[in-house]
C-alpha cells in the first residue's frame, strides 16, 4: 500500500460522511440525485468485522427490481470496500427514499458488464475517464430483489 492509498481512501469516506450528512439534515431534499443518478444507500455486512456497513453510492441505472451499481473507487487500483464486502456477502440491503429493501448483489458477468457498460458511460461519462486510469476491469454489480 503506497501512501497515496489512505489519502483517497480518507478523502472518499469524507465525500460520504458530507453527502450523508447534507442528505439527512434535508430530510432526503437535497442530495437525491448526483450529476443525473439516483442515490442510494447500500448496506452491507463487513467481511471480517461481520458487522453492518452503509455507503452512500450513485447507480446509473435505477429501476424497482433492478439497480446497477459501479466498484470505480474513482479509478483508483484498488476495489472498493462496500464491493469487497458484498462479494464476501451478497445478500445486502438498499434504501432509497427512506424505503429500504432486501438485495441481493452479483458481479455482471463479462457478457451482462459488455452490454451494462455503454449504458453506464452514456449515464455518467466519467466513468469512461475511471477505467483508463486503472488496470482492474471496473467492476459491475446488479442487485435484484431478495
Amino acid at each position: 500500500m503506497g501512501v497515496r492509498d489512505p489519502l483517497v481512501d480518507a478523502w472518499l469516506k469524507g465525500i460520504n460522511v458530507v453527502h450523508r450528512a447534507l442528505f439527512v439534515q434535508s430530510g432526503g431534499r437535497l442530495g437525491r440525485k448526483v450529476m443525473g443518478m439516483t442515490v442510494v444507500e447500500l448496506h452491507a455486512t463487513g467481511r471480517t468485522s461481520g458487522r453492518r456497513r452503509s455507503v452512500m453510492l450513485t447507480a446509473p441505472f435505477y429501476e424497482p427490481d433492478h439497480v446497477v451499481l459501479v466498484a470505480s473507487k474513482g479509478g483508483d487500483d484498488r476495489d472498493p470496500d462496500w464491493y469487497r464486502n458484498l462479494v464476501a456477502n451478497p445478500d445486502v440491503e438498499l434504501t432509497t427514499r427512506g424505503r429500504t429493501r432486501s438485495m441481493r448483489a452479483h458481479t455482471a458477468d463479462a457478457t451482462e458488464r459488455a452490454e451494462l457498460w455503454p449504458r453506464i458511460v452514456a449515464a455518467y461519462r466519467g466513468y469512461a475517464e475511471y477505467q483508463t486510469r486503472t488496470d482492474r476491469e471496473i467492476p459491475v454489480v446488479v442487485l435484484v430483489p431478495r
